[in-house]
């Protein structure tokens, strides 16, 4: 096992510059999560770490020593891409070993690795079939299974779980977190969907156009984000957004009144310093933070459009006085029959027009 350490990493392609200076310092045993929109930087970085793209800039170092100029099978890594690459004429068995018996490794310790990780990912009874002959599932187990028996210091995940149904990713998700208590491994992982970070990572790192966003474990963005981006990516449904501006302020809080409702008044408590009056600023809600009229800090008027029912959970699509798109989840016993409803807001966020928390 070791740590990962990027210190001011950039990435440039041509004059192009894609990955910003990142500073990201993963722990030994630690399962981080790079996580954001297409096009961000995350398999780049992930790429970087694994000696398949160069740096321009920065330094990259594994268990303490600098990989800037090691060759990728030197630097005690394994990855899972996102295809799974078994070689189709081949058994599990033999895709398993084949990396090993390249390398001549002994043969005793060849087995020995490719039985335990057979039995790690419970594919013993399929060593003797070929891929055509699995299911997208047992195929994705056989392909990290052909990273475990490297038994490198660092497993690397290239969104391995794209090509898999719904149902399957669940099921694979499980089995990776699984995979990473048993090993206690460090593990890098790259996704765009944000439901697999937060259900696997130790930490997460949301990057947007090649920034580090804001790391962090994953309820601690969730409750503390530090800007819109990470506030409307982390989080399904995405938290909502309000426009409003200051109407009152003290020394240490503000009344933000929300556009086109100018009953509906918030009172935000912040620690540091306070905006104008008069200053625009961003409401942000999350689904859950609705409530029933009357029970929490402001009541806002809005007109449903669609209901979701998803068995004990319903979500309500519906707009503002100012036409602002809003989601509010509500229990299903208490989803309201008229198209007109009254909510409260229990719990918000504040942002200012640049999009940064204000705390």
């Amino acid at each position: 096992m070791a740590n990962v350490k990027l210190t001011n990493v950039v990435k440039r392609f041509g004059v192009f510059e894609v990955v910003h200076g990142a500073n990201i310092d993963i722990k030994d045993g630690e399962f981080v999560v790079f996580v954001g929109p297409s096009g961000c930087g995350k398999s780049t970085l992930l790429r970087m770490i694994a000696g398949l793209e160069d740096i321009s800039g920065g330094e990259i170092a594994i268990g303490g020593k600098v990989v800037n100029d090691v060759e990728p099978a030197d630097r005690g890594i394994a990855m899972v891409f996102q295809s799974y690459a078994l070689y189709p004429h081949m058994s599990v068995e033999q895709n398993l070993s084949f990396g090993l018996r390249m390398t001549g490794n002994p043969k005793a310790d060849t087995e020995r690795r490719v039985k335990r990780a057979a039995e790690i990912l419970r594919i013993s009874e399929l060593m003797e079939r070929r891929p055509k002959n699995l299911s997208g599932g047992q195929r994705q187990r056989v392909a990290i299974g052909r990273a475990i028996v490297r038994e490198p210091q660092v497993f690397l995940f290239d969104e391995p779980l794209s090509n898999l149904d719904a149902e399957l990713r669940v099921q694979m998700r499980v089995e990776i977190s699984r995979l990473h208590k048993e090993l206690g491994t460090t593990m890098v992982y790259v996704t765009h969907d944000q439901t697999e970070a937060m259900t696997l990572a130790d930490r997460i790192v949301v990057l947007r156009a090649g920034h580090v966003e804001q790391i962090g474990r994953p309820l601690d963005l969730y409750d503390n984000p530090d800007n819109i981006f990470v506030a409307g990516f982390v989080g399904s449904p995405k938290m909502n957004f309000i426009k409003g501006h200051i109407v009152g302020r003290g020394a240490k809080e503000v009344v933000v009144e929300l556009a086109g409702a100018e009953k509906t008044r918030i009172t935000q408590p912040l620690t540091d310093a306070v905006p104008e009056t008069g200053s625009k600023v961003i409401v942000g809600v999350r689904p859950e933070h609705f409530g029933i009229a009357g029970e929490g800090d402001a009541d806002l008027a809005v007109a449903i459009d669609v209901v979701e029912h998803l068995g004990g959970t319903s979500f309500l699509y519906a707009r503002t006085a100012d036409g602002e798109d809003v989601v509010i989840q509500r229990d299903a016993a208490k989803v309201p029959d008229t198209s007109e409803v009254t909510v409260s807001i229990r719990k918000s966020y504040l942002f200012d027009e640049k999009g940064l928390r204000l705390r």
